[in-house]
């Protein structure tokens, strides 16, 4: 979110800077500052304009000036997956603030595993979220060697974006130019999607019957567009 987004999603919203600053807490001159950028943004108030302006969630920065992938459990995972509306987890719907797409994209496809159903969410992500920015998704998998895993996730969501009932020709070339970008850097060694506790035998057979996104990315795993049951 630059400085200018701010003042067109107030403007966009119909709030003047006063009727804005008393929504976050904060004063009339705060704000003014906050939109010349002569102020950082916190997270908290990010979140806050993001409900009063009903911004999409790509617009909030994340939470880490320099991200870093830890460990997750299911649990959080899926709640924040629910938080931002994934079908599949709707029975955990929360009130709590959506997290920035992207870092919870990152952060699931850093486990060393991964449940299959969290799995199955993340082309659902990346449809609904496809305006996420970027440059800094790109540069952020490149720093943690998630350039395969984010380009066979892409192309899955690609692909089964073109069996959507609403087709968007803009998202679309979005996706494709992102995996363009990402195909740049595609690391030469075989990624394994499913987790880090496979038998040999496992691997072989994943080898063997993995799929054509699978194989471009070097990716081990089954996954196929037409598997997915949520499509954005």
């Amino acid at each position: 979110m630059d400085v200018g987004h701010f003042k067109r999603a107030r403007n966009q919203a119909g709030l003047s800077q006063q009727q804005a600053a008393a929504e976050f807490g904060v004063s009339q001159s705060y704000l003014s500052m906050l939109e010349k950028g002569q102020r950082p943004l916190s997270q908290e108030l990010a979140r806050r304009m993001v409900q009063v302006y009903k911004l999409s969630p790509v617009s909030l920065p994340p939470s880490q000036v320099s991200w870093q992938p830890k460990l997750t459990d299911f649990e959080q995972l899926a709640a924040d997956l629910a938080g931002l509306g994934y079908p599949g987890f709707a029975y955990l719907r929360t009130r709590r603030t959506p997290r920035n797409p992207s870092e919870l994209l990152l952060s699931a496809l850093a486990q060393d595993q991964l449940e299959a159903r969290l799995f199955e969410a993340l082309p659902w992500l990346v449809l609904k979220y496809w305006e996420m920015d970027p440059e800094w998704l790109v540069q952020q998998a490149k720093l943690h060697d998630l350039q395969n895993r984010l380009g066979f996730v892409v192309a899955l969501a690609r692909k089964a974006g073109r069996r959507s009932a609403l087709p968007n020709s803009r998202r679309d070339v979005a996706l494709e130019q992102l995996e363009t970008t990402l195909r740049r850097s595609l690391l030469a060694r075989e990624e394994l999607l499913a987790g880090a506790h496979v038998s040999e035998s496992e691997r072989r057979w994943l080898k063997k019957h993995r799929s054509k996104e699978a194989r471009d990315w070097n990716v081990l795993s089954n996954w196929r567009p037409e598997a997915l049951r949520y499509v954005a």
